[in-house]
């Protein structure tokens, strides 16, 4: 059982880690501008999906590898910042599609890709696997039980919250993309918009060591 002070610590550490905009919440708000609330929630699932995938690979170890190792750690935070440089890319050059989507009110049927690819979004985000291999850990007790156990519990704790907070993230994003969407010319622009948001957060997960 995880102690008390433990937990209630580790709940305001990680709540100010999480609204303060980090790779997780930048997507989602690229997504909403560029895609709509839709879109935007699937992203919110699927990155958190992505980030539970890299808990479970903490939990079970590895996170102390990738934390150990300056090459690995560097490794992912580029791959993520390509794939995310790649996406942003998509949208600006699918921009016309948004225009398009709005006069029809018809909603793509993408739930998959857009999940695909927010996992992976996730799974590479070098925020949490800084958060989960070097923070989370310090607020484990070993005289309190299996260590991994504390470990998944409190990273489930986190992804929880994360959720919570960036699924309100995208519905305010969404609202003030229904704004711009009253002229589909803005619309056209806002998914422009949306796309180099992605790109220069992209760009910052490239040069950034632990935020992006």
């Amino acid at each position: 059982m995880i102690p008390g002070a433990n937990l209630l610590a580790f709940l305001v550490a990680g709540t100010i880690l999480i609204v303060i905009p980090g790779p997780g919440v930048l997507f989602v708000i690229g997504r909403a501008l560029s895609s709509g609330r839709r879109a935007a929630l699937l992203s919110v699932l699927g990155h958190s999906l992505g980030v539970l995938a890299m808990l479970v690979l903490v939990a079970a170890g590895l996170g102390a590898v990738v934390a150990a190792s300056a090459i690995a750690l560097t490794v992912v935070k580029l791959a993520g910042a390509v794939y995310l440089i790649y996406l942003g890319v998509q949208a600006i050059r699918e921009r016309r599609s948004l225009r398009e989507a709005w006069e029809s009110r018809a909603e793509p049927a993408q739930g998959v890709r857009l999940l695909r690819q927010a996992f992976l979004v996730g799974v590479s985000n070098p925020k949490a696997i800084i958060f989960f291999s070097a923070v989370l850990p310090q607020f484990v007790s070993p005289s309190a039980g299996r260590v991994p156990l504390q470990i998944l519990i409190l990273g489930l704790i986190f992804v929880a919250i994360a959720l919570v907070s960036d699924s309100t993230w995208a519905l305010a994003a969404g609202l003030a993309r229904d704004w711009f969407g009253r002229s589909p010319k803005r619309l056209e622009n806002l998914g422009a918009a949306g796309g180099v948001m992605i790109i220069g957060l992209g760009a910052t997960v490239a040069v950034s060591g632990t935020s992006g």
